[in-house]
């Protein structure tokens, strides 16, 4: 290998020698922009700017263009300069074949079906020769539908090569990945650039249509005979103008039932019914205002089986022999909506008019449902059972009357008008044993509840304990019963009279003198032969002051 003219070694590791006067070591530029696009370009010099005899030409090549003698007068004919080259994704930007196709996909699990068509469209991008196929969307079909090619450069056999916009045309058949597509027409901008490129056109087909899609689309052949019953000149007759009634449910039949008001508006302009609910301040129930929606209401159904469903299945006109409409609806009338009652009983003024200018009605008059005061009813007489002994009668006779007896009332004003008034007596017990006859006792009457109490002064070598021989309590007539119990009273404490107490008998002997001037000051309220007994016990002061000394003793 000779080396390069200049150098006197091989360029190589350990022989190359570093030129002292180089100074520049910057690569010559290889890229380089013509009609604005970049390509690559051969070196002309080295690094540094040194001579490559690489890219230089030739002797050979020398001596050609040496050997070159102009053929005109005027010198070599002038070349015309290249047209500017425009890449393919620029010319072709944004410019689509769009072609019109379908395919037949087979249903195997279908009565009504064996196949089913459906119609795709085929679009070619210029730019980049990349395809896709998409599918209209169809509502309500339940099919995947949309892309179902995306857009690639689709391979068109085992060798490698692809679709190209040459092998696409009408009429034909093309299958993409398994699937055979039937394209029988394009667009406009798809023909005229086709015919532009030499490629003669078959004739368009027609676009085949699902069958089944078709049948669906027909309209239900109905065998019942149209009405002539207009019921838009109804709605326009009777817009907004609805009948109004005043009701009532009674549901005091079932548990916790109750009466609730309500209004029943009857829409003449479609014949629906709505109920709504009156609510009450402070009712306790939740403000819900529409009891049963606006809807039409059947009044009689059809004879259906017992396995017909239906709370499940909505009610429709084949299942309803009669509907609900104005005549069914009258003051006075109790109607049945949904399986409740309701009892109208008044309506609006414009109800009125409208069924005495419709139906020739003039008989409003509206129901009192006002709630009566309950009955009082007589309380039966029962059996009281007889007194016992223990506490009060009053008292005990509450537990006759009720589970949770109540304490008997007082008479709080005689209590307060007679506080610490007390009449006292002596008294001496009547008694076979000669030993109680001598006993004596001091019965205090108690003018604020008309209650009586005996004590027994205590006596020295008597042999008989003192004390208190009855506790305050209220002390029944001999002969009173438990129905009519009659009690002692201070006009009954006479001198000389004889009380008895629960079965013993004690003769009032003597009276403080308290008693006769309390008498005397009530004179009205006494019998004039209680006030004499006592004035004639008490001829004098002396005497009544003597007597005394038993009750101070």
């Amino acid at each position: 290998m000779s080396s390069p003219p200049g150098r006197g070694r091989p360029f190589l590791p350990g022989s190359a020698l570093r030129d002292a006067t180089k100074t520049s070591f910057h690569r010559s530029q290889t890229l380089d922009y013509r009609n604005g696009c970049a390509f690559f370009r051969l070196p002309t010099v080295g690094i540094g700017g040194e001579q490559l005899h690489v890219n230089q030409l030739s002797e050979a090549e020398l001596d050609e263009l040496s050997s070159i003698r102009p053929t005109l007068t005027y010198g070599q004919a002038k070349r015309a300069p290249p047209s500017d080259f425009i890449p393919a994704y620029v010319a072709f930007d944004k410019k689509i074949l769009k072609f019109d196709a379908y395919f037949q996909e087979d249903v195997p699990l279908s009565a009504e079906e064996h196949y089913r068509i459906r119609q795709v469209g085929i679009y070619y991008y210029l730019e980049d020769d990349s395809m896709s196929v998409m599918e209209p969307v169809v509502p309500n079909s339940g099919l995947p539908q949309g892309k179902l090619i995306r857009r690639q450069r689709v391979p068109k056999n085992e060798h490698g090569d692809h679709f190209h916009w040459k092998d696409l045309n009408r009429g034909m058949n093309i299958t993409m990945y398994g699937r055979t597509y039937r394209i029988v027409d394009c667009d406009p901008f798809t023909q005229v650039f086709l015919q532009s490129q030499g490629i003669e056109l078959n004739p368009p087909e027609k676009m085949v249509f699902d069958p089944y899609t078709e049948l669906r689309r027909m309209p239900l052949r109905k065998y019942i005979t149209p009405s002539d019953f207009d019921q838009l000149k109804q709605f326009l007759t009777y817009d907004k103008q609805v009948l109004r009634f005043y009701a009532i449910w009674d549901d005091t039949n079932s548990m916790f039932g109750e009466k609730r008001p309500y209004i029943i508006h009857y829409y003449l302009a479609d014949d629906t019914v709505e109920v709504r609910e009156i609510h009450e301040h402070n009712d306790g129930r939740d403000p819900f205002p529409v009891l049963i929606k606006r809807q039409r209401l059947p009044k009689t159904f059809v004879d259906k089986k017992t396995t017909f469903p239906s709370c499940v299945l909505e009610i429709s006109d084949q299942e309803v022999l009669e509907w609900y409409t104005a005549k069914d609806f009258a003051v006075g009338k109790s109607t049945t909506l949904l399986g409740r009652p309701f009892f109208i009983y008044d309506c609006d003024e414009f109800t009125r008019n409208f069924y005495r200018d419709k139906f020739g009605i003039t008989d409003f008059q509206p129901v009192d449902i006002r709630k009566k005061p309950l009955e009082e009813v007589p309380q039966v007489l029962q059996v009281i059972p007889p007194y016992n002994g223990f506490g009060f009668l009053e008292d005990s006779l509450q537990n006759c009357f009720s589970l949770l007896p109540k304490p008997p009332r007082k008479d709080v004003i005689k209590m307060l008008e007679n506080d610490h008034k007390v009449l006292r007596y002596q008294v001496a017990l009547e008694s076979p044993n000669p030993e109680d006859r001598k006993r004596r006792f001091i019965l205090s009457y108690f003018l604020s509840n008309d209650m009586i109490s005996i004590y027994e002064p205590p006596v020295r070598n008597s042999g008989i304990i003192g004390g208190k021989y009855l506790g305050k309590t209220r002390v029944p007539k001999p002969g009173s019963t438990t129905e009519n119990a009659t009690y002692y009273e201070p006009s009954d404490l006479t001198i000389g009279s004889t009380v008895e107490v629960f079965g013993h008998r004690f003769v009032i002997t003597d009276a403080d003198e308290y008693v006769l001037n309390y008498m005397e000051s009530n004179a009205e309220s006494f019998p004039a032969a209680t006030l004499q007994s006592l004035r004639d016990h008490f001829p004098c002061p002396g005497p009544a002051a003597e007597s005394m000394q038993f009750i101070s003793l």
